[in-house]
């Protein structure tokens, strides 16, 4: 294959993924009435992925020698590993919720707080909103 038909075979894959709202848009794959709690499932969902972005831009500063993310990288790690679970907890409706979801709220609280020192990067702003959202939803649980 020629340079040319690589740029076009990726040009139609852009145009092709950017007209499809079977690719632009997220779907629930018939999962929706099976989670017990959403607005929380999703909260946490929502965390879990700005958290996510959030580690990877904080590794690459780290890398960089920079150290000023060091305290964000790690609670938007805890924040992962928290939200992830609480996304189980909410999806089953499980008797551990509640006492859960105030400790997701304490967790979400201190990431939150952390990003907002860095407004500067996206990826720290993204990741404060999102620890917001979810200490709210958290609140209505707990």
């Amino acid at each position: 294959m020629h340079r040319r038909e690589i740029l076009a075979f990726l040009k139609r894959g852009v145009i092709y993924g950017l007209a499809s709202p079977s690719i632009a848009l997220p779907r629930d794959h018939g999962f929706k009435d099976l989670v017990k709690n959403p607005s929380l499932f999703y909260a946490a969902v929502g965390c879990s992925k700005a958290a996510e972005a959030c580690i990877t831009h904080c590794g690459e500063v780290l890398a960089q020698g920079d150290n000023s993310l060091t305290l964000c990288a790690r609670n938007s790690r805890e924040v992962l590993v928290v939200c992830n679970a609480l996304r189980a907890l909410a999806a089953q409706n499980s008797p551990h919720l509640v006492p859960y979801a105030r400790l997701s709220a304490q967790i979400c609280n201190a990431c939150e707080t952390e990003c907002r020192k860095h407004p500067e990067h996206a990826a720290c702003r993204n990741c404060a909103d999102a620890c917001s959202a979810c200490a709210v939803e958290c609140a209505r649980f707990a």
